[in-house]
């Protein structure tokens, strides 16, 4: 059985898909068929695409008619609000609007007034949801499925390889993993987890022999104004950064993508109490304080 092995990028991250498969055939058209379902969910629902459909969402707030919605992503908004629910308030995919007030590309903080104005758009409580109707009551007010979408995509491009009878393989996004079996000899796959702290260094290697992982922290995008860190995780009641005094980083290991990246977040946002929350959720998880 011989390994293949695919690099691209989609979501604005690189990728890579590898799979053992007795038939180079099966194996190029099962990665085939897996890139092109993480292209179609990356249309369908990247903010930056001025046609996709999370962009005609997001151009119907103020519409009081609100939009029709499709069952796939019915079942992704059910799953943002068991998120907003299970995080009191924290995971909220209307809080991607805030990152208009931030800009961390410059080591300057925004206006309390400019954090005050977009705070005012967000709220899911504020969103009326009603399968299959949708509605974003007030004008600017915005969705931004970044917290699960890519983890979605790593799932729906697992399904893929297993209704291919692909046995064993590993599908990563960015970051965001999913083993569909260990290598053929039974060996585990060897996931580097990133030192929040130490740039190009490994905190540690965890060993995934099915299930998935991801990651979230304070290390991706960050500024420093007048010493003091501020990370991109935006917490929605207060529009600033978490305080990374309690959490700087989790890994989460569960059986499904979006539900590794999901918990991981919203561990982050609960800052202080993310810690118990992960032991009470009986989970599996990696944290560095």
């Amino acid at each position: 059985m011989r390994l293949y092995q695919q690099h691209f990028k989609a979501m604005g991250s690189p990728c890579q898909i590898q799979l053992y498969c007795n038939q180079e055939e099966q194996a190029q058209q099962t990665i085939r068929l897996a890139i092109a379902e993480i292209n179609r969910l990356e249309q369908k629902y990247s903010r930056y695409l001025k046609k996709s459909f999370l962009s005609q969402i997001n151009h119907s707030a103020g519409n009081k008619q609100g939009i029709k919605i499709d069952n796939e992503t019915a079942s992704l908004l059910n799953y943002a609000d068991h998120c907003y629910q299970q995080s009191d308030g924290l995971f909220d995919i209307t809080a991607g609007v805030l990152n208009q007030a931030w800009d961390f590309n410059v080591s300057k903080l925004p206006s309390k007034s400019l954090i005050a104005q977009q705070l005012g758009k967000v709220g899911w409580d504020k969103v009326d949801w009603h399968a299959p109707y949708l509605i974003l009551p007030i004008k600017g007010m915005a969705l931004d499925f970044g917290g699960i979408v890519k983890e979605y995509a790593v799932d729906s491009a697992a399904t893929i390889c297993l209704k291919q009878e692909i046995k064993h393989g590993l599908i990563e996004l960015g970051g965001d993993i999913r083993a569909l079996g260990a290598h053929p000899n039974g060996k585990a796959w060897q996931v580097g987890i990133r030192h929040p702290r130490k740039s190009n260094t490994l905190l540690t290697q965890l060993q995934l022999y099915t299930g998935a992982i991801a990651s979230s922290g304070d290390y991706e995008r960050y500024i420093k104004v007048n010493g003091k860190r501020y990370c991109h995780i935006l917490n929605p009641k207060t529009g600033y950064p978490i305080n990374s005094q309690y959490l700087k980083a989790v890994s989460v290991i569960t059986e499904h993508c979006i539900i590794a990246g999901s918990f991981a977040s919203i561990a982050l946002l609960k800052e202080k109490d993310g810690e118990k929350w992960l032991k009470q959720s009986g989970i599996e998880y990696l944290s560095y304080g």
